[in-house]
């Protein structure tokens, strides 16, 4: 990340392993939680500090190792070619890596985003982005779990804003997913009730 951004924030989101103290001697500055909150509340966390500490967009990724950091230019690149203030990653033109399930359910729930909102949504799940932070802001962004992905693009979409997708590398080896397949889809499905017919 230091190659191509000069400020890095890490999420510690209640980890029991070194993540804290590894990313403060790689340079990052550290946002802890005690006990874990989900990635919906680490990322607004996250968000927010950046955004108090005076910075305008913000860059993030899962810190799972399935985003490739040389991907980064490319999300600048389009902000600056298109006026884009939402940029994802998008996976779905190259999906051979990806395990079967995670690609059938990352179309299909983008194919229903892509309905709500609107625009074409190809790749909803992916959590590598460039986001512009006072547009986020200004957002009823509420989303505390794995639902974050599909609330910010919902919301981006609904307020008229641009958002854009450049390719990314798919990079699958053997890490455990943190989606726990019964809790986290019913509550992706509980969301998607209420938001839907919202607008």
């Amino acid at each position: 990340m230091r190659r191509h951004l000069p400020h890095v924030w890490v999420v510690d989101d209640g980890s029991t392993d070194a993540t804290a103290a590894k990313a403060e001697v790689a340079g990052a500055q550290v946002l802890r939680h005690a006990t874990p909150q989900g990635k919906g509340t680490s990322l607004q966390d996250g968000w927010r500090a950046v955004q108090d500490a005076g910075f305008e967009w913000a860059l993030t990724l899962d810190g799972d190792g399935q985003h490739a950091t040389e991907d980064i230019p490319a999300f600048f690149e389009l902000v600056d070619r298109t006026g884009a203030r939402l940029v994802s990653g998008n996976r779905m033109n190259n999906t051979r890596r990806m395990p079967a399930v995670r690609r059938v359910v990352n179309w299909w729930m983008s194919r229903q985003l892509s309905k709500a909102a609107g625009t074409l949504l190809p790749d909803t799940q992916c959590g590598f982005r460039l986001m512009n932070l006072p547009d986020w802001a200004a957002l009823p962004v509420k989303a505390a779990h794995f639902e974050i992905e599909s609330e910010i693009l919902i919301e981006f979409a609904r307020a008229g804003h641009r958002i854009g997708f450049v390719p990314i590398q798919v990079i699958y080896k053997d890490e455990r997913s943190k989606i726990s397949p019964l809790r986290d889809t019913l509550r992706w499905f509980r969301w998607w009730q209420r938001n839907r017919t919202t607008r």
